[in-house]
């Protein structure tokens, strides 16, 4: 009997070659990614790299940028608006993405179920998401919250106080958050598509032991969409830090009643567009960059710990 021998083992298959590119296909590429590449290098990096550099100048726009260091990074956190500004953005984003979230959960929990006519409930329920965010629709808003407005009457119908939201400070945030929830369309068709995910058998088997509708939500649901609501939370957590044209639109571009509207980017751009301090913009917008950045960081590092995927051996 003869023995196989380490000389004598089969070879295993040779590893496949990279495929070469021609250089025809490769110039090929390049011109269909040349729109992209000017787009990304004239309209976004180009624009960062200035706005990184005019972040140390002083410069108004209409003479020469000059070096100043530091200087505008000092100011901001000696300005009283800028501190403002941050504080009504942070409060912002910490009660109205939550309710957002939690408002596209339930109405996705809601279509989920089977009844008739539920390709137009999805429509009706996403359409806002579409216009939410234009001009048309903020002032339509303030429209209905200012003095005699829809609110205002049907609130006093109600029994409660005459006089609009808009030029209340203590209602001009609850007045935002609302128009925010009120564009909950774009999460709530995440949830939905995460949702027709779950597999029923889960749901069946819980049943089966005995729980009831709490416990499956809290036991199965929840957990089966951790990477939906990881997904959603961080994009609507970027996006609450950029409201803009509707806080623009409401209070006349001036962050009022007493500052009660004066989020971030709305004093990015007085700074920069109504007093002409451009460099000190750039550092706003830095600043802003970097918060971000921050924020994404540790959503991403904590993730690991209430995120779960299929497969994971956890």
């Amino acid at each position: 009997m003869t023995t196989l021998t380490r000389d004598a083992a089969p070879s295993s298959a040779p590893a496949k070659r990279a495929r070469r590119w021609k250089p025809s296909e490769v110039r090929a590429g390049y011109a269909f990614l040349t729109p992209w590449l000017l787009g990304f290098f004239l309209l976004t990096a180009g624009p960062m790299i200035a706005s990184l550099y005019l972040a140390f100048t002083d410069y108004n726009l209409f003479t020469d940028p000059q070096w100043v260091g530091f200087d505008n990074f000092t100011q901001l956190f000696q300005d009283p608006r800028f501190l403002q500004s941050a504080k009504v953005t942070a409060i912002y984003v910490l009660v109205g993405t939550p309710v957002k979230l939690v408002a596209a959960l339930a109405v996705a929990m809601l279509l989920n179920m089977k009844h008739r006519g539920q390709g137009a409930y999805r429509s009706i329920f996403y359409a806002p998401s579409l216009i939410g965010a234009s001009v048309s629709i903020a002032i339509v808003w303030k429209a209905m919250f200012i003095d005699d407005g829809i609110v205002d009457t049907v609130g006093q119908f109600f029994g409660m106080q005459a006089g609009g939201w808009v030029g209340n400070p203590d209602m001009t945030m609850p007045m935002m958050i609302l128009l925010a929830v009120w564009q909950f369309g774009a999460p709530m068709v995440i949830f939905l598509a995460g949702l027709k995910q779950v597999p029923a058998e889960l749901y069946e088997a819980a049943s089966v032991d005995g729980a009831g509708p709490v416990r499956k939500f809290l036991r199965i649901t929840l957990p089966m969409l951790s990477p939906v609501i990881f997904f959603n939370l961080l994009l609507e957590t970027i996006a609450a830090f950029q409201v803009f044209s509707s806080a623009f639109i409401i209070s006349g571009g001036s962050g009022g009643p007493a500052g009660s509207t004066l989020f971030y980017t709305l004093y990015l751009y007085i700074r920069g567009f109504n007093d002409f301090r451009m460099g000190y913009a750039s550092a706003m917008a830095w600043v802003l960059v970097i918060v971000v950045g921050v924020i994404t960081a540790i959503f991403f590092k904590t993730s690991k710990s209430w995120v779960h995927y299929s497969g994971d051996a956890r």
